[in-house]
């Protein structure tokens, strides 16, 4: 056998191996953290992240589907370690009633246990300026649901939603913080807890806008870039010449002070602030941002707000590659958990893509490769190394059966 041909055959089904790669140390961490084994014989915290995982990665729509899907054979479950199939009754219980911080536990578990591995994705391209910095995007994304069927889940009137408040590592596309709240609560106040090491870029979009925030960022010792406001009360004190010949884009750098009453509230008003204007050529628009560093070229300020995008790049990727638009349960534990087993789900595949997979997928058909290999008993590495979407022809040509003997047959 040649040294670099990887084995096909693997004794457990690919989910089996998925499941692997959650380390024993931080499983059992998160359960007894929130004790969600105690008083429970049979449908126990593994059983129920396995048989949801198994929903996520196989675009499950029901808890019937989970049930008729996982139950393919008993040598299937015993080898994702199932004693049994669960039943629908059953896993919806345990959707309900078992604490969903434990599935928010082992997310932030496995992404500390896995940090160096996320360092940064091989596309990323470094800004010069601010190099070996930290930069985080933050956002806010809506999951609308029925508000009759979920009451908890406020949003508008007749309208429900479920709002997720995500703090992205830009380098590594990674949410590092997840909030989860009804869809009512500002997005400002969703980032209440959100607190970043010294030197931290901070990049967000309007919502973001608070006098409040940005003190406490400015504390913090971090750094922030957040488009204004269109009735932002400031005085400009010094116009910063904009390079001859380059970058073109942007229109103008200024430094200013707050002036209005809720900044003197605040006592923001005496801090010298930043407003770069953006030309934004796509959309035929200036976008003006407002930031604390004083020293950056308007370029390096004007690029880390394109890089915003990210965020919205990746809500886009998880609301279509898993399962967090249809809910299986409609208690507000229920769909937490859904969405954190989702995002343990995310960490995995991103986890095998970067660092297993020599051959690039994109992440939507990197995913689509996974569900048809789900329950495949073949090597891991094989499938994401070696599996590629090419015409097959049969080992035997295919021969269609003589029309008249087929309709004596059926008559």
């Amino acid at each position: 056998m040649s040294p670099t041909k990887i084995a096909k055959k693997s004794d457990k089904p690919l989910l089996g191996q998925i499941l692997d790669l959650i380390p024993y140390s931080v499983f059992s961490k998160a359960i007894c953290t929130y004790q969600s084994d105690k008083h429970c014989h049979k449908y126990k915290t593994y059983d129920q992240l396995v048989s949801m995982m198994f929903g996520q990665l196989n675009k499950c729509h029901s808890l019937r589907e989970i049930a008729q899907g996982i139950s393919i054979s008993p040598q299937f479950l015993s080898d994702i370690g199932l004693e049994q199939s669960p039943a629908k009754s059953t896993m919806s219980d345990g959707n309900a009633k078992r604490d969903w911080q434990v599935f928010e536990r082992l997310y932030f578990g496995l992404l500390e246990h896995f940090s160096g591995l996320f360092s940064k994705q091989a596309e990323y391209k470094v800004i010069n300026e601010i190099k070996g910095k930290h930069i985080k995007l933050v956002d806010a994304s809506i999951m609308s649901v029925c508000l009759n069927l979920f009451p908890w889940a406020k949003f508008r009137t007749a309208k429900g939603g479920i709002k997720m408040h995500v703090s992205l590592d830009e380098a590594s596309m990674i949410p590092d913080m997840i909030h989860l709240t009804e869809a009512k609560v500002s997005d400002r106040r969703g980032v209440d807890n959100f607190r970043y090491p010294k030197d931290t870029i901070v990049v967000d979009d309007r919502g973001y806008f608070d006098f409040g925030l940005f003190l406490t960022r400015i504390e913090d010792q971090n750094h922030f870039v957040t488009r204004i406001k269109g009735n932002t009360v400031y005085e400009s004190t010094v116009e910063k010449d904009l390079p001859d010949g380059k970058h073109e884009h942007v229109l103008k750098d200024e430094l200013i002070y707050l002036s209005g009453q809720a900044a003197k509230k605040v006592g923001i008003d005496q801090i010298q602030l930043r407003r770069v204007a953006i030309y934004k050529e796509d959309e035929n628009k200036v976008i003006e941002v407002i930031t604390n560093n004083l020293d950056w070229e308007a370029a390096t300020i004007a690029e880390l707000y394109k890089r915003r995008w990210q965020i919205e790049v990746f809500f886009k990727l998880i609301k279509q590659n898993l399962q967090i638009k249809t809910f299986l349960g409609t208690s507000e534990n229920a769909c937490k958990a859904q969405i954190f087993v989702a995002m343990i789900v995310y960490l995995l595949l991103e986890l095998i893509r970067r660092n297993i997979s020599k051959t690039y997928h994109c992440f939507g058909h990197f995913v689509t490769l996974v569900r048809v290999c789900l329950t495949q008993y073949n090597r891991l590495e094989y499938i994401v190394n070696e599996i590629q979407i090419t015409v097959q022809k049969a080992r035997r040509a295919y021969k269609p059966p003589d029309t008249g003997q087929q309709k004596l047959a059926l008559g």
